[in-house]
């Protein structure tokens, strides 16, 4: 795992996944790996209750319904839709579910402008068909079918991002469960047959409707379970940290976030969302959608830079620094609201509250007077 950049949850938690199905006494339904109980308790980690002897990490946040509802969704035979505004863990709470169900969270299908049929049916080796003609041996199966083949659970990330005529070829898919193959003549090898436990997870953000509206006929097909922004300050911080212990040791770094500096940027996020919910036109919000990613986005710039070219502490000047740098999108537009924050409510505050305000207000006017 040390070679990876970024490895799948199914090898980053292999040794949790392999006690857990050596302890699972539960019922499964398909050929599934781990119980739904089990797979809930992988996914938001082991309470004393749970009466294990060994202790499960929390790794998605997030209420417990969402994901009891999405393993639900999995185990009969309608797909689950993640949907949510940007950064809310949806696509990391499909890799969890994916890791724990059927081992594999690896069979993805991004969805773009330029995803295609092929990309969520099958493609041909052109080498091989010019060869030996078409067959089963010279298919390029996509990922959703190579899903359908083992019984496992296929990913579709942005379902929105995608024509409506892939979405279309997916509705035939969620419904009868196989792909014909019209290029080949045996009656053997032109159906492909979902096998089962074959489900399909897909994710959508909200911030894209208008993009490629979902059809009807395909949201019949799914189950929806939306996840909301977090906004409750302790379950946010906890998700912070944790990303940013795991930021830490996959870069090898030592270098402690002060707990007040870590208030600091959840109160910033916390003031700009608000500004952001009163504000009466898009001029008046930052293009950022002020997520949780962007406040690890945030969090690991300063991080890396107070590494690399600081102190090897972390100041709140360098975190000032990140937070205008990586949220200002639009020039002059961001920089002037940005401004107008530290000028309205950080100024206040750091002469009501002193602590570690007075330097992260000197450090976003630099930066932003650096960008102007």
């Amino acid at each position: 795992m040390s070679d990876l950049l970024r490895a799948p949850a199914e090898i980053k938690y292999a040794e949790e996944l392999d006690w857990l199905e050596s302890v699972d006494d539960g019922p499964k339904p398909f050929s599934w790996r781990l119980s739904p109980k089990m797979v809930r308790l992988f996914v938001l980690g082991s309470e004393r209750a749970d009466g294990l002897d060994r202790e499960i990490s929390q790794k998605w946040f997030g209420d417990r319904s969402f994901v009891e509802r999405s393993i639900v969704t999995l185990a009969s035979d309608r797909g689950l839709l993640l949907i949510g505004d940007p950064g809310t863990g949806k696509s990391w709470l499909a890799e969890l579910l994916s890791a724990a169900i059927c081992r594999n969270s690896t069979l993805v299908v991004q969805g773009t402008a330029g995803t295609t049929e092929d990309h969520i049916k099958y493609s041909w080796n052109v080498s091989m068909v010019i060869a030996k003609g078409q067959s089963r041996a010279s298919m390029i199966p996509s990922p959703i079918m190579t899903a359908m083949e083992r019984g496992a659970i296929g990913r579709f990330e942005e379902l929105t991002r995608a024509t409506s005529d892939v979405q279309d070829a997916l509705i035939s898919i969620l419904s009868e469960k196989y792909i014909s193959v019209p290029e080949l003549d045996s009656d053997s090898d032109n159906i492909v047959f979902a096998q089962p436990g074959f489900s399909v997870i897909a994710t959508a953000n909200s911030r894209d409707r208008g993009v490629n509206d979902l059809s009807s006929a395909l949201k019949r097909r799914f189950n929806f379970v939306r996840i909301p922004v977090v906004t409750n300050k302790k379950s946010e911080a906890e998700i912070v940290r944790f990303r940013t212990e795991e930021l830490l040791r996959r870069h090898r770094i030592e270098l402690e976030v002060p707990p007040t500096l870590l208030d600091v940027l959840l109160q910033s996020f916390a003031d700009l969302r608000a500004s952001a919910a009163a504000a009466t036109s898009d001029d008046e919000k930052l293009e950022s959608a002020l997520s949780t990613a962007e406040q690890i986005g945030v969090l690991e710039d300063a991080v890396l830079h107070s590494t690399f070219f600081g102190e090897r502490t972390l100041s709140a000047r360098t975190l000032a620094s990140s937070l205008v740098g990586s949220l200002a999108r639009r020039d002059p537009e961001d920089l002037a609201l940005l401004n107008k924050y530290l000028h309205g409510v950080v100024e206040p505050r750091s002469k009501e509250e002193g602590g570690s305000w007075p330097e992260f207000l000197e450090g976003g006017r630099d930066a932003i007077a650096t960008l102007s």
